[in-house]
């Protein structure tokens, strides 16, 4: 038989499997020789050799840098307003300085507008002067204020007279600094200051000497303090008044209402509240706040 006659063919064995490939490591042929990159770190190295390429040809296209420019103007401060100056050259102040000698004291002038400090004791006859002047009649005194200074502890108020020249279109402010004990009522002087008065002896508590009908205009003739005062607490006060004219509450909505005054919630909010309030506006239309 032909196949009987033909030599056995050697089997060659199988070669064992590397333990190389197994873990991963490249076998030892595969490594590149020293100063050679490796395929993935040249292919690295010419992306960044054509980005710094297309770097430096658009730096050329760009030109030379320019030169820098003039440095910023600083920026301008805002303009202080206009401030108060000395009045004491005005004509009518002069007047006045030669009439009643030191009774007139600081005058300024601010935006137009006269201002002229005066003696307390002398504020009844510059009042009547002012109003008989021939050339600027102050025939109307179109307000009547006060100002309370707490740390000027000598004369802490300042009582203001904002007058008023119908004729000649003149204005001009007095200011006189008194204690408590106040000054002397101008209601002879200008009728009108009956009401601006009694205001002022309201709520700031200074006293109007020979007015005709001095008390309080806006609040109660039982209430104790002056509002307008500085030193008036803000906060709600707990006074004789209120312990006499608000009803009678339990110490449960007594803690009630302190607990809601404390959070800052609407003080009048407990039924005996919600009476004196609808007493108080007499049918007035409830605000939608109030509701």
């Amino acid at each position: 038989m032909a196949d009987e006659n033909k030599e056995p063919q050697s089997v060659r064995p199988p070669e064992p499997e590397r333990k190389d490939a197994v873990s991963g490591t490249p076998p030892p042929e595969a490594i590149p020789p020293a100063g050679v990159l490796a395929d993935a770190d040249a292919e690295k190295a010419a992306m960044v050799e054509q980005a710094k390429t297309r770097v430096a040809a658009v730096k050329e296209s760009l030109g030379p840098p320019a030169t820098p420019g003039a440095p910023k103007p600083p920026v301008k401060k805002k303009e202080e307003g206009p401030k108060p100056v000395d009045a004491s050259d005005n004509p009518l102040v002069k007047e006045l300085k030669e009439q009643f000698q030191q009774a007139i004291g600081e005058a300024t002038e601010f935006i137009g507008q006269l201002s002229i400090t005066i003696a307390a004791n002398k504020v009844v006859e510059i009042c009547d002067y002012l109003k008989q002047h021939p050339r600027t009649p102050f025939n109307y005194l179109s307000d009547l204020t006060c100002v309370h200074y707490p740390q000027r502890t000598e004369a802490p108020f300042d009582v203001v007279y904002n007058l008023y020249s119908i004729p000649a279109n003149e204005r001009v402010r007095l200011k006189a600094a008194t204690k408590g004990q106040g000054v002397e009522s101008v209601t002879r002087v200008w009728p009108a200051a009956n009401w601006l008065e009694r205001e002022v002896f309201d709520l700031f508590g200074v006293h109007f000497h020979n007015h005709p009908d001095l008390r309080r205009i806006l609040l109660p003739d039982d209430w104790e303090g002056h509002p307008l005062r500085k030193d008036y607490a803000l906060e709600f006060v707990e006074n004789e008044w209120t312990a006499k004219h608000l009803p009678e509450m339990t110490d449960v909505q007594r803690e009630q209402l302190a607990q809601r005054r404390a959070y800052g919630l609407e003080i009048l909010s407990v039924p005996e509240e919600r009476m004196m309030r609808e007493i108080l506006q007499r049918g007035k239309e409830v605000m939608p706040k109030d509701k």
